[in-house]
């Protein structure tokens, strides 16, 4: 499996009991393949996955995969604390038709290189699904290197694939040029261009949920060469795209979702809404994104 241009990761619409919304799911998801997106990635941080039950995230993966109907990659997030619980996340996920996973380190544990070997392939093997390495330090609280990644790829078969997330765009050229057979896809919204631009086969996005077409855009534009349209679709995207860098990226990009024709609504507790001033930050991005698009 590869995984090639803007893949969103998808939000979980919760109803007014507070329970997944399993219709506005697949409203959404079919409402951005119809905007061209190359894949979604179900229960990851954007889907809340932290406060799903497991049951709920089999639901949210099952309602993504039947939507998708197999047009595009589905990849499952499946981050834990431990092996047996992700092994246990994969296992569901499977079975109800995602093809890829994509998983952090261990959550709540600074594991060296050796356990994190151990942590990628205990998933890896019982799974048996291609498997995205996720480096977030900001989520996991480890930071991944480019040397260290490469060298679970070459000794884990099934990470084929890397979502760099680190905040620093020269990862992703040093990881292209290592010569592993791993896909490098950019994992933080402001710096797609740069990461596009660099070589990364395709971008998992936070900001896609809300503005697909500008995120398939950008990356037409980038694939072809053609900066200078690449550059004024960043533009009217970068404002947008910058909270997904922020710890209420869930709430602005659900926000933002309400606002462009999307199901976003409430988010869980802890989460709570945008604060007044936060709104207007969310609004004045919105505006930004909107310049030059007829009403």
């Amino acid at each position: 499996m590869r995984f090639p241009g803007i893949i969103p990761a998808v939000t979980t619409p919760f109803d007014a009991a507070g329970e997944v919304d399993a219709a506005a799911l697949a409203a959404n998801v079919r409402a951005l393949l119809d905007a061209g997106v190359h894949g979604v990635v179900a229960t990851g941080t954007m889907g809340e996955a932290g406060s799903l039950s497991r049951a709920e995230r089999r639901l949210v993966v099952e309602t993504v995969a039947a939507a998708a109907e197999g047009r595009v990659p589905v990849i499952a997030g499946v981050s834990a604390g431990t092996p047996s619980a992700a092994i246990a996340f994969a296992a569901d996920a499977a079975d109800v038709g995602a093809g890829a996973l994509m998983m952090l380190p261990p959550l709540g544990y600074r594991a060296d290189e050796r356990e994190l070997e151990h942590h990628y392939r205990s998933v890896a093997e019982a799974a048996g699904l291609p498997l995205m390495i996720y480096n977030n330090p900001e989520a996991s609280g480890v930071d991944l290197s480019p040397a260290a990644i490469v060298r679970l790829s070459e000794r884990i078969e099934q990470a084929v694939a890397v979502k760099e997330c680190s905040g620093d765009v020269r990862r992703i050229p040093a990881l292209l040029a290592s010569g592993a057979e791993l896909e490098v896809l950019v994992g933080g919204d402001d710096w797609a261009l740069e990461g596009l631009c660099a070589g990364a086969t395709g971008w998992v996005s936070g900001v896609a949920v809300a503005a697909p077409r500008e995120c398939v855009a950008l990356y037409e534009h980038c694939r072809a060469g053609e900066l200078d349209a690449a550059r004024e679709v960043y533009r009217r995207m970068l404002p947008l795209a910058r909270f997904d860098m922020l710890p209420k990226l869930v709430q602005f990009f659900k926000a933002a979702m309400d606002e462009c024709g999307f199901a976003g609504g409430p988010c869980r507790p802890p989460r709570l809404e945008l604060a007044a001033p936060e709104r207007e930050e969310l609004r004045a991005a919105l505006a930004v994104l909107r310049e030059g698009v007829p009403a």
